[in-house]
């Protein structure tokens, strides 16, 4: 499979994912067309092996699997999340002043607020309805045009500005939307929105969900096409990369792709790594094709194998002094496995390991990552999924600039680095 045709589909999937129920319906539409089984969760499960199934919580967090044909021992896990920083309407949104429609905002996630100034922004996220028939329906939304703009001030009316002034998100950040409009606007465009893309007609909007994109399409950078530029490739850039591994896979062993909602935000949600969704999946699988009870249970979760993908910092040209001398990963030097002694990275040496044999058997080079120790760490999925399953972990990423920002960059050549080691996992018959 060609390096282009994969990024091609990068770009097409980050283009077609603004939020993280898009970009879930997205990787549900790959499922589909790659013959995957669709699960209701809230239907009884009838399971066979060698069977490809799926299933989604909240609409915004996704399970695949890709089950043994003989009786189920372990599980290749893969983790990413669909979420990431940005602004959010508040449900009261629209506010006059000085003759403009303006949209009240709050900031989701860790965001790096300056970069969204004078951006041209769309909107997305989804809708619940009551139809005229009294029927309750969630819709998505995706306004892929730029309806609306947060203006910078002047230099001539703040001189001090470039000297580090702070930005007030609730008095500061309010996009302008409509001129001369008023609070009864908002309703009528998003009706108006949302029959042009469905159809629907004499249906009542009850509540929403809605955040601002970047409407500047992602984009291969550099003289050579060396970088991808995009928004959310934090964390949709691993997204995207488990769901080729697991496509591509010879289905020969036991897999599964887990994409939780609300990692930015601490991940403690019905639908977050710190809920119930994995571990309902999998005491549900377990329970028709592996050891039944309890005692089979924490026997598969410990016979698994968890890598965590979530992009890491790189070396950034203009900050070397921002990295350990010794730590510092390359764009396209290939996959990083982030260590931290304090845990906020869930890898030891003996899952670190088994990713650097995977990487010598994929044939790709391999970067670790450790934070100054003068400096905080982030963390990931990996330490919290660790956590509620005492599953053995490893975190893992692509490197990558401007982690936050409205719009980020990650080398080309590393989309394929980390696919193949994944592909590596997941057909690997032996994890230990």
């Amino acid at each position: 499979m060609s390096r282009e045709a994969r990024l091609e589909r990068l770009l097409d999937f980050l283009h077609r994912s603004p939020t993280p129920w898009h970009a879930v319906e997205a990787m549900a539409e790959r499922f589909d067309a790659a013959g995957f089984r669709r699960l209701d969760e809230g239907e009884p499960w009838q399971l066979a092996p060698g069977e490809r199934v799926y299933t989604t919580r909240n609409d915004s967090s996704i399970v695949a699997l890709q089950l043994p044909r003989e009786r189920l021992h372990a599980l290749r896990m893969i983790g990413a999340h669909t979420d990431s920083p940005g602004l959010r309407l508040k449900p009261n949104a629209a506010q006059a002043s000085a003759g403009w429609l303006q949209l009240g905002i709050e900031v989701y996630g860790g965001a790096l607020l300056a970069p969204w100034f004078d951006r041209d922004l769309g909107l997305a996220g989804r809708v619940h309805l009551r139809h005229a028939d009294g029927r309750l329906e969630g819709m998505l939304l995706h306004v892929d045009r730029p309806v609306a703009i947060v203006p910078s001030l002047a230099i001539h009316l703040d001189r001090e500005v470039n000297q580090g002034r702070p930005i007030n998100p609730q008095t500061q950040m309010a996009p302008v939307f409509l001129q001369g409009g008023d609070k009864a606007d908002l309703q009528r465009l998003l009706l108006g929105w949302l029959e042009a893309q469905h159809g629907i007609i004499g249906a009542e909007i009850l509540d929403f969900e809605l955040a601002f994109h970047d409407v500047q399409p992602p984009s291969l950078v550099g003289v050579e096409g060396e970088l991808v530029a995009s928004a959310r490739l934090d964390n949709l850039l691993s997204c995207f990369i488990g769901l080729e591994a697991l496509l591509e896979s010879d289905g020969s062993q036991g897999a599964l792709l887990v994409a939780n909602d609300h990692e930015e935000v601490g991940s403690a949600s019905t639908s977050g790594a710190q809920g119930p969704f994995l571990g309902d999946v999998l005491r549900r699988i377990n329970a028709q094709l592996g050891e039944p009870g309890d005692e089979g249970f924490i026997r598969l979760i410990q016979a698994s194998r968890l890598i965590s993908c979530d992009n890491a910092h790189a070396l950034h040209p203009n900050f070397i002094d921002k990295h350990d001398a010794a730590h510092g990963p390359a764009l396209n030097g290939g996959p990083v496995i982030k260590v931290n002694a304090n845990q906020r990275y869930a890898t030891n040496s003996a899952t670190s390991a088994l990713f650097r044999d995977l990487c010598r058997e994929a044939g790709v080079p391999v970067q670790t990552f450790v934070t100054r120790a003068d400096m905080g760490c982030g963390s990931t999925i990996g330490p919290i999924t660790a956590t509620e399953l005492g599953v053995p972990t490893l975190d893992v990423g692509v490197p990558q600039w401007a982690m936050h920002s409205i719009r980020e960059t990650a080398g080309s050549h590393d989309v394929e680095h980390l696919t193949r080691a994944l592909v590596a996992f997941v057909n690997r018959p032996r994890l230990v």
